[in-house]
């Protein structure tokens, strides 16, 4: 039988169960720990997923045991769980859980939902993108350092765009770039440049960069997954822990950061202690993402026409 203890969240009960379970094994990282560090994560992240259909990504049995997606709000949710309908495909549309306060988080962190994947618009509008994401992944042998240097191309495109963009790691072997909207636009548009952007780049750096989806030509390269900018798609949050061996987080980065990493080779990763102590120096390095307006440029300008 689960071992159940009651809290009090923000005046919410909840029961949390099983806390002393083992998650992150070679860590000692276990499920109190997890959700301490969500409680304590909260004030940066909660903007970030406000608002936001949520996937849970589950680990019942920890990092090393089966995990499972769950879209769909379960019925066992407590009433006071918000949630939005987003549409698929079929015509027929998903029950979406959001998590737009302290007992929510707390409560999917108690379902084990170790990874929060969110919807990159918000729910008053889901075909209006807040912001486009750039997933750059690496093929093996490359790694997060060729990230870096990929990362920087795009920053270097976007710095002639006059667009600001932000970098975060992945949390897993990856780099991830975010350029805020906040402005009116579809995933049509961004999708498209997007994917323009990528081929751009493909074709300046094709030692390094690839823009084709299929793996078999990521060998040693970085592919620009320009497809997360997509009615359909979750990303992974900033600052949602990942399923790793140790108990990593997507964490917010400085440019100087990832400019280091790709000249010296220094590891561009942080567990959440960590990203914590990161959060309480710095504050949300993330937080421009939720607020600065920019204009999408049209794709003339991303090919270099005039």
């Amino acid at each position: 039988m689960a071992k159940k203890t009651a809290v009090d969240v923000d005046g919410r009960t909840l029961s949390l169960t099983n806390l002393d379970k083992i998650f992150y094994p070679k860590a000692g990282f276990s499920k109190a720990d997890v959700i301490h560090y969500y409680v304590q994560i909260a004030p940066y992240l909660l903007p970030h997923l406000h608002d936001r259909a949520i996937t849970m990504k589950r680990y019942p049995d920890g990092v090393n045991g089966e995990y499972f997606y769950e879209k769909e709000a379960p019925s066992h949710r407590p009433t006071w769980v918000q949630t939005t309908k987003v549409a698929k495909g079929s015509g027929d549309s998903i029950n979406y859980c959001m998590i737009n306060d302290l007992p929510s988080l707390v409560w999917i962190a108690n379902l084990a939902d170790l990874e929060l994947h969110t919807f990159l618009h918000q729910a008053a509008d889901d075909d209006r993108p807040t912001m486009m994401a750039f997933d750059l992944d690496p093929g093996p042998p490359a790694d997060i350092v060729l990230c870096c240097k990929v990362g920087l191309y795009l920053k270097a495109v976007f710095d002639a765009l006059e667009l600001q963009c932000f970098a975060k790691t992945s949390g897993s072997k990856g780099l991830q770039i975010y350029v805020p909207l906040n402005t009116p636009t579809s995933y049509d548009k961004t999708k498209i440049f997007s994917h323009t952007l990528a081929e751009r780049l493909e074709d300046e750096h094709p030692d390094e960069v690839v823009s084709n989806m299929k793996k078999s030509s990521r060998q040693g390269k970085v592919f620009i997954d320009w497809s997360q900018n997509d009615d359909h798609k979750t990303t992974v949050s900033v600052y949602s822990l990942r399923a790793k061996e140790q108990p990593t987080a997507s964490t917010p980065v400085f440019w100087e950061e990832v400019a280091q990493s790709a000249k010296s080779n220094p590891p561009l990763s942080f567990t959440s202690d960590e990203v914590l102590a990161r959060a309480e120096k710095h504050g949300d390095i993330f937080a421009p993402v939720l607020s600065l307006k920019q204009k999408l440029p049209t794709v003339k300008k991303v090919k270099g026409e005039k």
